[in-house]
């Protein structure tokens, strides 16, 4: 392979830099990063094993380092990137970066399973025990997994919500053996991306903000027989509608502005004086007219109609927050009564 052919990440061409040093030199520059940063270019080090001398030599030349006269070290492997890390952070933070590494690369098995769709991922874990399947959705996007979980049997998505909060990260070689068995299975390739390998309430949540609002309040109610103290914690954590009322005003502005006011009214329809306040305060204008016509022109509405409507209200403010552009008051501020 000749250095034109070979297109390497920002990652990968730094691992191949170490790896042409000496084992002193190249701990003394790993132990200037951070626990991430050293972390994935370990990963890259791992995984490259053995680079063409010459693509090393373009990289150095890159690097604006002198080429040495005789053939570059190019081999890598995890004796290779334990070594670097000991030699970096010292014995014990090198084993646990080295153990979340092994775990993580693992789990990058699960990645051929967000190519396939909801449907079959559901046949390909269909009988499976809800540990096995929380380990398969702890592995997914929030997206996906949220997908999987509201195909799953009501009966079964309190059990894999349980499974999900309470594990810790998993043995490398099960999550091994479970991938390879889905893979078998649905006699899917790998994907090569990497994957993040997550249990707990967090995970839990961002998949339970993502369904519909029956799966999750059929895996809240599962979850109050299960575990009723989790179930406690979890509600404490997430978003409803009525947390509209702890944003800023400008906060509570961005999320109205992307609503449809058909949607909008339907989820007003029975909020309390304090949700109808802070909703109309914050629409004004042609706006404001248009919510308030379609709030007139509203009849009975079904319960579930409005927990769908109230939905979208929340996904909103759940998408906004995670990215960062509004932010909903937690802790121990004053709690609102309605």
């Amino acid at each position: 392979m000749k250095p034109a052919d070979t297109v390497l990440t920002g990652t990968q061409r730094a691992a191949v830099v170490l790896m042409q040093m000496s084992p002193e030199n190249a701990a003394k520059v790993m132990a200037q990063l951070t626990d991430t940063e050293a972390e994935e270019i370990a990963a890259e080090i791992v995984k490259l094993r053995k680079v063409d001398p010459d693509v090393a030599e373009q990289i150095m030349k890159d690097f604006h380092q002198a080429a040495q006269t005789n053939s570059r070290q190019a081999r890598g492997g995890r004796e290779l990137a334990e070594g670097l890390l000991e030699a970096s952070f010292g014995s014990e933070k090198a084993a646990g970066l080295i153990n979340r590494l092994t775990v993580n690369m693992a789990g990058k098995s699960f990645e051929f399973l967000e190519d396939i769709e909801p449907v079959q991922i559901l046949a390909l874990i269909d009988g499976e025990l809800p540990q096995t399947i929380a380990l398969v959705l702890a592995h997914l996007s929030p997206r996906k997994a949220s997908a999987v979980m509201s195909g799953l049997p009501g009966s079964l998505r309190a059990d894999v919500a349980l499974s999900i909060a309470t594990m810790g990260s998993g043995a490398p070689e099960a999550i091994g053996i479970v991938a390879d068995t889905l893979k078998l299975r649905g006699g899917a390739a790998v994907s090569q991306q990497a994957s993040k390998v997550v249990g707990g309430i967090q995970p839990l949540l961002e998949i339970i903000n993502r369904t519909d609002a029956g799966t999750e309040r059929s895996v809240l109610d599962g979850l109050d027989l299960l575990d009723p103290d989790l179930a406690v914690e979890i509600r404490a954590q997430m978003v409803t509608f009525d947390d509209i009322v702890k944003l800023e005003r400008r906060d509570v502005q961005l999320v109205l502005r992307g609503l449809d006011a058909s949607v909008l009214a339907i989820a007003m329809k029975g909020a309390s004086e304090t949700v109808l306040e802070t909703i109309t305060t914050n629409v004004s204008g042609r706006n404001l007219e248009i919510l308030e016509s379609e709030i007139a022109a509203l009849g009975p509405l079904r319960a579930s109609q409005i927990e769908e409507a109230r939905a979208a209200v929340v996904r909103s403010i759940r998408e906004l927050e995670a990215d960062g552009q509004v932010t909903i008051q937690r802790g121990d501020e004053e709690d609102y009564v309605y």
